[in-house]
């Protein structure tokens, strides 16, 4: 396990880059698929990290505490390396309730992580949508909580979309992120 911090590329105020993802629900995924939000989450995750999988809990009650924000999870990892991550078992993980996410995500070609600049799992991108556009207002850890084991006592993230949803500005600090490294295909 290489234990990674994020490293933002995008700034606050950018755009969100655009995808088109296929989802384990059988659809596929763009951004406009969440046009109707005011928020917008995206955290490249994945099923097998241990810092990706601290944080299921707390992103499955994001998902359903609210209403006008979506919770996009996208798993970039090379799966033939980590069969954890294949499709399948993100099915599994859905199917079961692990991920309850408003959409759970796959980044097969791992293009979309480059975009964002995603380094580790979990790494998340708060948007708020601004007249139609997604902007980035905050990028990094979702909580205090540094490692698997702790129990977080600040939510970051949580608080900044309660921030978008009042329509107020998202006043807080960039906290890299850390998890494990994606698995990027040789």
């Amino acid at each position: 396990m290489v234990l990674k911090e994020s490293d933002p590329e995008l700034e606050d105020g950018d755009s969100a880059p655009d995808f088109e993802l296929p989802g384990v629900d059988g659809e596929t995924y763009t951004l406009d698929s969440f046009a109707d939000r005011e928020a917008l989450l995206i955290v490249f995750t994945c099923n097998h990290c241990p810092y990706a999988k601290a944080k299921f809990d707390h992103l499955n009650e994001l998902a359903e505490s609210y209403d006008d924000a979506a919770v996009v999870g996208i798993n970039p990892n090379d799966a033939e390396e980590y069969p954890e991550d294949s499709f399948e078992k993100m099915k599994e993980y859905v199917e079961d309730g692990t991920v309850a996410y408003d959409a759970y995500l796959r980044d097969e070609s791992q293009e979309v992580a480059q975009e964002y600049g995603a380094v580790c799992t979990p790494d998340p991108f708060l948007f708020a949508n601004e007249d139609g556009e997604f902007r980035l207002v905050y990028q990094g850890r979702l909580d205090d909580a540094m490692n698997p084991d702790a129990e977080p006592t600040e939510f970051y993230v949580q608080g900044a979309i309660e921030s978008i949803l009042a329509d107020e500005p998202v006043d807080l600090e960039w906290r890299r992120s850390q998890g494990c490294s994606i698995k990027w295909r040789d």
